[in-house]
């Protein structure tokens, strides 16, 4: 997971900041000073200072240029002279969940909490056990003991918009936990021991009750995984949806227009000039109905 260029620029003006090197209402460097500091662009070098000045570290001011704002935030960790690992923990869940896994480094969150970055692995060895613990307390912040007086159907469901609810809150969630690849989480394990009591004394055998949870788990972690990628397209590109619509609109058009698609055509023609809106929540939902009415009928019929 690379660190954008202009995520270095912003964490770069945060620590020096953290650390005393910059105050309230000393000047930055130009803009052109800053990509030529940091080997960018100048574009690159102004979306960093926008960046800033949206999170109230930096304010512009006439004929004085980009100065540090009078008030900057300063976080508890610092009063206290020093952070924990949950203090690292929360920092950076909150850069994940504004700017995606990707901006997410050990210099960012020393940044965030004003701190040295190498102070930082005192509490974590590494980005890679952050993210992890990262995970786990995410996991953590809803769901519990399910009650097994509930109907198969209905702990199911609420386990699964448990997940989902998760997942929405925090889009690059999804993307930690690949499906093949299990992680030692305990807050993860709640919520699929949910599942699996939930399944328990059904008549399956130990093979099938995990082979199900896998399917509820991956239509859920498949789904959501939209959530961030989604995001990331957009900043990438610039465009939204509907830009993004304008653009290959068109194209689409001419495919169905050629005639060697009837059923395609005959779809998007019945859309109308509403077009379709994609609903992932509707779509969560329709999958999960799916799914359940299918176990009903197969399995607990």
């Amino acid at each position: 997971m690379t660190e954008a260029p202009y995520q270095r620029i912003v964490a770069d003006v945060r620590e020096r900041i953290g650390d005393g090197r910059l105050r309230p209402g000393d000047r930055l460097p130009s803009t052109r000073d800053l990509a030529k500091r940091h080997g960018v662009a100048l574009a690159t070098a102004t979306k960093a200072l926008t960046l800033l000045q949206q999170q109230g570290v930096v304010v512009s001011k006439p004929r004085s240029g980009t100065v540090v704002a009078g008030t900057v935030a300063v976080p508890a960790a610092v009063h206290r002279g020093a952070v924990a690992q949950g203090d690292l923990v929360r920092a950076a869940i909150e850069i994940a969940d504004a700017e995606g896994l990707a901006a997410l480094s050990m210099r960012g969150v020393a940044a965030k909490l004003g701190v040295p970055t190498m102070s930082t692995y005192r509490y974590v060895e590494s980005k890679d056990q952050l993210v992890l613990l990262m995970a786990d307390a995410a996991y953590g912040e809803l769901g519990g003991q399910e009650p097994e007086s509930a109907a198969w159907r209905e702990q199911l469901e609420r386990v699964g918009r448990t997940l989902w609810a998760l997942y929405r809150r925090h889009p690059w969630l999804a993307h930690v936990t690949p499906l093949t690849r299990p992680l030692p989480l305990p807050n993860l394990l709640r919520h699929g021991e949910a599942m699996l009591r939930a399944l328990a004394g059904r008549g399956l055998d130990a093979h099938a009750r995990l082979d199900v949870q896998i399917m509820l788990y991956s239509h859920i972690q498949g789904l959501a995984v939209q959530l961030e990628a989604e995001a990331q397209a957009q900043a990438a590109t610039g465009l939204t949806e509907d830009d993004w619509m304008d653009v290959h609109g068109p194209g689409l058009g001419a495919i169905a227009s050629s005639g060697r698609y009837p059923h395609f055509t005959a779809m998007m023609t019945s859309f109308g000039e509403g077009g379709y809106e994609l609903d992932l929540d509707r779509i969560f939902e329709l999958g999960l109905r799916t799914l359940l009415d299918g176990l009903a009928v197969s399995v607990f019929a």
